[in-house]
């Protein structure tokens, strides 16, 4: 059983791979391919039909001329021929059975087998040589049979009848006629059907690809669209898309396709519109009320300050409320200010354009988080060249900013935090990463890193409070210069990669 099951295997492997083969190429291919394979197919049966038919057709003409020249030579012997309805008496004899196979048409050949012995045998106007396995063979012919092929050795193929003779029961007559005509012209039949069936596969797959490219291009027409669309940036808020496939015809099946797929481009364009005016709402939303909220804010917070100035004494309840308040108040303005700095990213504020030297960004940086967190072991990777960028140097201080506090707050004391900064030429760009040797990142975790108000506090130690939104700054700043952020944790090592473009000349101006 195991056996027949791997038989099957194999058979259904060998059956799948002109499959698989098919399944890898175009539909153009693919068309092609079943044309040439049914026109090969038609070929091959018209050329099987026409090479049997025109077989049957000479072996039959063979036929006769074998039964007339047989008649002639038993008549030359003078015996009457076959199917003669006189007495059977045999005629007067007029020659030898050699001058008899001698009078028949070149190649003739002629036998008589008396008691089971050949003798008399000849081929006219020519030599005969028989070996024993030929005069085996035509003595195995049985009398008053049906016209064979048979091979002869020395002579090669030849078309033989038997007849008895009519006045000696023991005497058989065998006539031949050569293959050699009937062979030849099967075999020029046969390579001009190849020749002609050869060329017109040829110009049929010359043809039929220029026919079916003509035939697919509609469809073409589609998949480029389709590409275009795909390639446009929906993510970063277009919601426009002028492209439509141009075949919409409703009576073929491509313009039925193209018809579907610009009423699916109509639906997309809408549904972005949607998401990009509500994403708008949203932005002014964030703006104005991280906007108005700051006025209030710094109010509570100078109100906050006066209390404390009152010249009285002040009970520890009272105080410690005062100093509660003013610790949320300016909680609450680092997340206002922040609000604010996203939504005028988001809003595509253009920032500042200046020459920005991120090895001293990355030395200030570091200087102050070692203030912050002496119980952290800080390290600088530096080249020994200045590297410079272009771009806001406030807002991409507050990056490292960040992204260094975060390492702080996140790990615990005594956990090596190494900032690099690595330049590269190919193209040109500059790598700034923050490594720390922390218990790491949850893996669940990590691709919603840097959204909104995402905080990885419930799996690193919680050293601080925080807002959710300093890496999803860092994002956003670093998208605004034409760069990326990348992170890479595991339990033991964290990294934070900063990629942005380099600055390889200093305007003049600078």
């Amino acid at each position: 059983m195991s056996t027949a099951g791997a038989a099957g295997g194999k058979a259904g492997s060998g059956t799948g791979r002109p499959a698989r083969w098919l399944a890898r190429r175009t539909l153009r291919g693919r068309l092609i391919a079943g044309l040439l394979a049914l026109l090969a197919v038609a070929c091959a049966a018209v050329g099987a039909v026409t090479y049997v038919s025109l077989h049957s057709y000479l072996l039959g003409q063979l036929d006769q001329q074998l039964v007339q020249a047989s008649g002639r030579y038993q008549a030359c012997l003078g015996q009457p021929p076959p199917g003669h309805d006189g007495d059977n008496e045999p005629g007067p004899p007029q020659s030898s059975a050699y001058d008899c196979a001698n009078q028949q048409e070149q190649q003739t050949f002629s036998a008589q087998v008396t008691d089971g012995v050949l003798h008399d045998n000849y081929v006219a106007n020519g030599e005969c040589h028989l070996s024993a396995a030929d005069k085996a063979v035509l003595t195995a012919i049985p009398a008053g049979g049906q016209p064979f092929t048979g091979e002869l050795s020395t002579l090669g193929d030849y078309r033989l009848l038997a007849v008895p003779s009519q006045s000696d029961p023991g005497v058989t007559y065998i006539t031949g006629l050569p293959m050699t005509q009937v062979n030849s012209t099967l075999r020029q039949v046969a390579t001009v059907e190849i020749v002609v069936f050869a060329a017109a596969l040829l110009l049929t797959g010359v043809l039929g690809t220029a026919f079916v490219r003509l035939s697919l291009r509609p469809l073409r027409r589609v998949a480029a669209t389709a590409t275009r669309v795909a390639e446009r940036p929906l993510a970063s808020g277009e919601v426009t898309l002028p492209e439509r496939v141009p075949d919409a015809d409703p009576r073929t099946e491509v313009g039925q396709v193209g018809s579907a797929f610009n009423r699916m481009l109509g639906h997309v364009e809408a549904a972005l519109a949607r998401r990009a005016a509500s994403e708008a709402r949203l932005r002014r939303f964030a703006a104005d009320a991280s906007h108005e909220l700051r006025t209030p804010l710094a109010a509570i917070r100078g109100y906050a300050e006066l209390a404390r100035r009152h010249p009285g004494p002040v009970p520890d309840d009272i105080a410690h409320a005062l100093g509660r308040v003013e610790s949320e108040s300016a909680r609450m303005s680092v997340l206002v200010d922040e609000l604010l700095l996203l939504a005028q990213l988001d809003a595509g504020r253009p920032l500042a354009k200046e020459p920005v030297d991120v090895t001293r960004l990355a030395i200030d940086t570091a200087s102050d988080a070692r203030a912050a967190s002496p119980g952290h072991h800080w390290a600088l990777e530096l080249p020994d060249e200045p590297v410079l960028v272009e771009g806001d140097e406030h807002r991409l201080h507050q990056v490292l900013a960040n992204l260094l506090s975060n390492a702080a707050k996140h790990t615990p004391e005594g956990t090596t935090v190494t900032v690099a900064v690595t330049p590269g030429d190919d193209p040109p760009a500059v790598r700034v990463s923050v490594t720390d040797s922390g218990p790491g990142i949850p893996e669940e975790l990590q691709p919603a890193l840097f959204e909104r108000f995402v905080r990885g506090d419930t799996a690193r130690s919680n050293a601080g409070t925080s807002t959710g939104l300093g890496l999803a700054i860092v994002q956003a700043v670093t998208t605004a210069h034409g760069g990326s952020v990348s992170v890479t944790s595991r339990p033991g090592h964290t990294s934070f990669v900063i990629t942005l473009p380099r600055l390889t000349s200093v305007p003049a101006s600078a």
